[in-house]
């Protein structure tokens, strides 16, 4: 590719050029036939936009706050295994490209890096992916399947948020789409805590999707390892901003100058049609 990547699929066409093809196919691969995998993705395509048009946008702040820790745009690191397969410097690279965004990023379980590496390594804020099943009295965000029953419980046991995830669709096959589920486990919970959201994020437009859905904010996962293995930490930086670039203008075009202002009316998805208000 002689220009630099324009969107987050050309990260990806350049992450397969550069990387062996078996530390491409671990990154890039599903649970068994991938179904799930290319849902999360083909999912958001059958949610259509509602712009609104008169609006002021010569302002567009898509500054939030996600458990007291203010960042720059609701796009958050998801936790990502082994970034050292990606770039020699590994997660202490992507810790460095989110402080320099001013987001969040949550270290993997399985980081190729120690938490104290990454933690010397810059001052962004940092989440720690923990898999721990049998502690109790631990405070957190909890990871949820795609089921409103799961988060439910989740409340119950006294998390501080929920991410509606799939694990990537890397886990069990065939179970919904994250973005199609996300609405119906943001009623379940009912605004006690807030909701993030990962699964298939590729675009801006796949941001305010989200947010519409009542999302907080999103977490990005493999476009991350992507831009790591194309240009090292400047790469997840260019993605990063990239996913912001994209969102800034869809905010604009919907008429949104501020997060809040993304409502459910903004969204249609499969289910619903077009009435006319003439």
């Amino acid at each position: 590719m002689a220009t630099e990547p324009v969107n987050v699929n050309e990260f990806q066409e350049l992450a397969k050029k550069i990387l062996p093809k078996m530390y491409y196919d671990f990154y890039t691969g599903g649970a068994e036939d991938q179904h799930t995998l290319k849902q999360n993705v083909e999912a958001f395509q059958r949610i259509l936009l509602r712009p609104r048009v008169l609006v002021d946008v010569s302002r567009i702040d898509m500054s939030t706050t996600v458990l007291g820790f203010k960042i720059s745009a609701p796009i958050m690191i998801a936790p990502t295994a082994m970034h050292q397969l990606a770039h020699p410097e590994g997660e202490v690279a992507t810790a460095r490209a989110a402080d320099a965004c001013n987001t969040i990023m949550v270290l993997s379980f399985s980081s190729t890096r120690t938490i104290e590496q990454v933690a010397a390594s810059c001052n962004a804020v940092r989440f720690y992916q923990m898999i721990a099943p049998k502690l109790k009295n631990l405070e957190g965000l909890m990871p949820t399947e795609v089921d409103f029953v799961s988060a439910r419980k989740a409340v119950e046991a006294g998390v501080a948020g929920v991410i509606v995830s799939n694990h990537g669709g890397r886990q069990l096959d065939f179970s919904p789409a994250t973005v199609s589920v996300l609405e119906e486990v943001v009623h379940a919970v009912g605004g006690k805590v807030p909701i993030l959201f990962d699964g298939g994020v590729r675009r801006g437009t796949d941001i305010f999707k989200a947010l519409a859905l009542g999302a907080q904010a999103v977490l990005v996962g493999r476009p991350v390892v992507y831009g790591l293995a194309a240009m090292g930490q400047n790469g997840v930086r260019s993605v990063i901003e990239m996913l912001k670039n994209e969102l800034e203008l869809t905010m604009a075009l919907s008429g949104c100058p501020t997060l809040k202002d993304i409502t459910r009316s903004h969204v249609r998805t499969a289910h619903e049609s077009f009435h006319s208000k003439l």
